[in-house]
This record gives C-alpha cells, sequence and structure tokens, in this order.
C-alpha cells in the first residue's frame, strides 16, 4: 500500500498524564481516513504530535518517507501537510482574502495561487462574497470554511481535519463534509479526518480506527465498521436500552 503517513508506536502527554498510548496508524495516498472517539479519547493529540505542535516521547511519525518525529511545524508545513485545528484558529483581525493569503504564505508558485483560491470560493461561495470583511465577523460555519479554504492554500498533499463538525448545525456539518469529500476526489488532497460525529464521518472515510483512552482499540474498512455491532451500539446509536451504559463499560473493556 502506497502510505503517505505512518505513525508508529506513538506515546504522547501533558505533564504527567498520557494523552496517547502506544498508536499506530496509516493513511494511503489519496483517501480519506478517520479517527473515531469519544471527547478526550486522544484524538486531537494525534494531529498535534503529526504537525509538530506536541513532541511525542516514544515512537515515531513518517509523512512521504519522512521521519518528521517532533520537527518544527514550519518544517513539517513546508513537507506539504496542512492542519485545520479544533476551534478553527482564524485570524480574527485579517480579512477572509487575508486568512487565505496567510495560508499560501509558504508558496511561490503565484499561478497556482491564484487557480487555488478561485477553487476554494467555488467550493465555498460565500467566502467570496465575504473576502474584504474581517474573519473574526463570520459565523462559526463560515469560519470553518475559511479554516479548510486557508489549509488548501498551502497546496498539501496531506490535510489534518479536527473535528469539523463542532457547533454546526446539522446541514451546514452536511454541507461541509460534502466539500470535504469533494477535495478529496477533484483534487486527490489524502485527509485524516478526527470526528465524534461518526455516522458522517464513517460515510465520509475509507478506513478508520477506533480511539478509546489514548489508544487504537479498533480498526477496519468504514464499510466494515459501519456493520460492526460495537459501532453500531456506542458510535452511531442504533441500539440501546435501559442497561445500555453498564454494557458499554463492559465491552469497552473487552476492546483492550
Amino acid at each position: 500500500m502506497n502510505d503517505v503517513l505512518v505513525l508508529s508506536n506513538i506515546e504522547s502527554a501533558y505533564g504527567p498524564i498520557k494523552a496517547i498510548r502506544g498508536v499506530s496508524l496509516r493513511v494511503a495516498r489519496g483517501r480519506i481516513v478517520t479517527v473515531l472517539g469519544s471527547n478526550g479519547a486522544g484524538k486531537t493529540t494525534i494531529l498535534k504530535t503529526i504537525s509538530g505542535i506536541i513532541d511525542p516521547r516514544k515512537g515515531s511519525v513518517v509523512f512521504r518517507g519522512v521521519d518528521i518525529t517532533a520537527k518544527d511545524p514550519t518544517f513539517i508545513v513546508r513537507q506539504g501537510l496542512s492542519h485545520v485545528p479544533e476551534g478553527r484558529e482564524v485570524f480574527p483581525l485579517l480579512t477572509v482574502h487575508e486568512n487565505l493569503l496567510m495560508g499560501a504564505y509558504t508558496r511561490g508558485d503565484r499561478d497556482a495561487v491564484a487557480r487555488d483560491m478561485e477553487q476554494v470560493y467555488t467550493y465555498f461561495p460565500i467566502l467570496r462574497d465575504r473576502q474584504k470583511q474581517q474573519a473574526g465577523l463570520l459565523s462559526g460555519g463560515q469560519q470553518q470554511m475559511l479554516a479548510i479554504s486557508r489549509a488548501i492554500l498551502a497546496g498539501p498533499e496531506l490535510i489534518l481535519l479536527d473535528e469539523p463538525s463542532l457547533g454546526l448545525s446539522p446541514k451546514l456539518t452536511k454541507d461541509i463534509f460534502e466539500i470535504v469529500i469533494r477535495i478529496n476526489r477533484e483534487r486527490g488532497t489524502t485527509i485524516l479526518l478526527v470526528e465524534q460525529n461518526a455516522n458522517m464521518a464513517l460515510n465520509a472515510a475509507d478506513h478508520g480506527y477506533v480511539l478509546e483512552n489514548g489508544r487504537v482499540v479498533m480498526e477496519d474498512t468504514c464499510e466494515n465498521l459501519r456493520a460492526k455491532d460495537d459501532i453500531r451500539e456506542f458510535y452511531l446509536g442504533q441500539k440501546g436500552g435501559d442497561d445500555r451504559a453498564e454494557r458499554r463499560w463492559k465491552k469497552k473493556k473487552t476492546w483492550r
């Protein structure tokens, strides 16, 4: 398999608290891969470790055949990796257009940047309408569109996408995920998606990992994951009952 990203036995921590424990995963070139898990499972920590925000205590991160473990984030961006963080983190006092130019800061191919700018305006027409508006005045959904578009302007081979549905309405979430799929299909951009909305993530992605308490407890194609009883019950809400919490605790213990 042609893997663009390989994590091997990664351990990362916040002070004395281990957030991820021996995580290994692979992302094939041109695919969408998702990491599912509840709040606090360690999903965001995985992305921060990949993009250099957090240095792992153990393990390695290899991107496009280059060991980027604990490298400076600027170096990692220049290798072709963009990170769309949880909470969007746009530059609030800059305009929409200026935010997009910040995404293209490391590039020198002006013609290609201009084409990418037009493409993101095709994906998100509202950004063209608001291109002179300060980003801090956009709605949450529009800021998410801007954060994704800013990542595209860097011309990456891989985008790390952290909780794109956070705080968005179901309709806007659906719209965002449709564009994420288009970015993957039309641009060939590989995407590693971290998401609590398991239904949307499994429908969009090709392959998935399930994270519990900082460990990968399940891995398979998304088609197979959707068919598993554990996933259907715990993440898709397709089963239930008065003893659900007790059964969930017991079953999760068998995953580890």
